[in-house]
């Protein structure tokens, strides 16, 4: 699977495709780009949906969902795109006439929603909504499939007054040589979630749990083409805010200088003329302790300066982010960290046990 921003990203991929092998077809979907992807979990007998629960995806829609993030109950989606959702798969799960689990995803630009799947079965994130709710999604659809009296939950997303995001973990540190970006096809190998008050606290907590440890120092900025560059403008200025020195590419640094944050130009890791900073060097000798490079391309890997800086954040262990909306969140949740601290409360005391 490949994105192709540009035709000639269109024929890159298709004579990959053809190389693996010419007798078989391609398939070709409209990508929509900036749309926020909603997923749902849900439980149907005869067709007649019982119990649901609507996750939004941290990053915009071009991430594989096993490798978002998820936030339940969503927080940024409207409530008309709610009601959409909720209408969508009803009619869904009545025309199929479903007994069991199933899962859908959607996009949604305001509130236009259009399904991306419907897949009859319990997805990886049951499990998830279960602990969120603390209702048995499992043993509702077990029910449903044998034809048992299944009572729906009485429980709504209105009624928690908690927030539970899930974040992936990944294994880029034992595939030597692969790049560790966020893509179209799905690179997670396992996952954490968290509760909180609020979503910065539970993204934070979840993030820590998956491996990453909080910057203290400097933070190595590459944001790649100008709509992430616009989006991150307030991320590196929140950063800045927090104490924490910011390094950035040559691209990066203008415009961030351009938008009044003051930042220290790095050397890109093929320029060996350049006597500036060597980004390759500031992570080696872990003078940055976050690195937040966003790929220019969605289809080709890049292999080159972008791909040298992620590979090299992944090889000496500095926390890397990959995705836009990603690094806009951890940069919220570290200011409101440092304001309020870290809450860490046992999973009981939220779900009311």
């Amino acid at each position: 699977m490949a994105v192709a921003a540009r035709e000639a990203d269109l024929r890159l991929i298709l004579a990959r495709a053809a190389e693996v092998s010419g007798d078989h077809p391609v398939v070709m979907s409209n990508f929509i780009t900036g749309a926020k992807e909603i997923e749902i979990d849900a439980v149907a007998t005869r067709g007649q949906v019982v119990a649901y629960a609507i996750s939004e995806h941290v990053e915009n829609a071009g991430v594989h969902s096993g490798d978002a993030s998820m936030v339940l109950p969503p927080q940024k989606v409207y409530l008309e795109t709610i009601r959409r959702i909720r209408r969508i798969t009803a009619q869904v799960a009545e025309a199929l006439q479903i007994s069991g689990p199933f899962n859908m995803q959607f996009l949604a630009n305001e509130n236009r929603v259009r399904v991306i799947e419907c897949n009859l079965r319990a997805s990886r994130s049951f499990p998830f909504c279960s602990k969120v709710y603390n209702v048995d999604f499992i043993e509702l659809a077990t029910r449903a499939i044998v034809g048992l009296p299944v009572e729906a939950p009485r429980k709504s997303l209105f009624d928690l007054e908690y927030v539970g995001v899930k974040v992936p973990q990944f294994s880029f540190t034992r595939l030597t040589g692969a790049d560790p970006v966020l893509g179209v096809e799905m690179a997670s190998t396992g996952e954490v979630a968290c509760l909180g008050t609020e979503v910065q606290d539970a993204y934070l907590k979840a993030w820590l749990s998956a491996g990453n440890r909080l910057p203290s120092q400097a933070v190595l900025l590459s944001t790649g083409p100008l709509e992430s560059k616009l989006a991150l403008v307030e991320t590196a200025r929140t950063l800045q805010g927090r104490g924490l020195t910011l390094y950035a590419t040559g691209g990066t640094a203008d415009f961030l200088a351009s938008h009044g944050i003051q930042c220290i130009q790095v050397a890109w890791p093929l320029d060996e003329e350049d006597d500036r900073p060597q980004s390759l060097d500031l992570i080696r000798e872990r003078v940055v302790d976050l690195v937040i490079n966003i790929p220019k391309d969605l289809g080709d890997p890049e292999l080159d300066n972008g791909y040298l800086i992620r590979r090299q954040a992944v090889d000496f262990g500095v926390p890397l982010l990959t995705n836009p909306q990603s690094a806009a969140l951890l940069a919220d949740a570290l200011a409101r960290n440092l304001d309020h601290g870290l809450e860490c409360l046992p999973w009981e005391s939220y779900i009311g046990g």
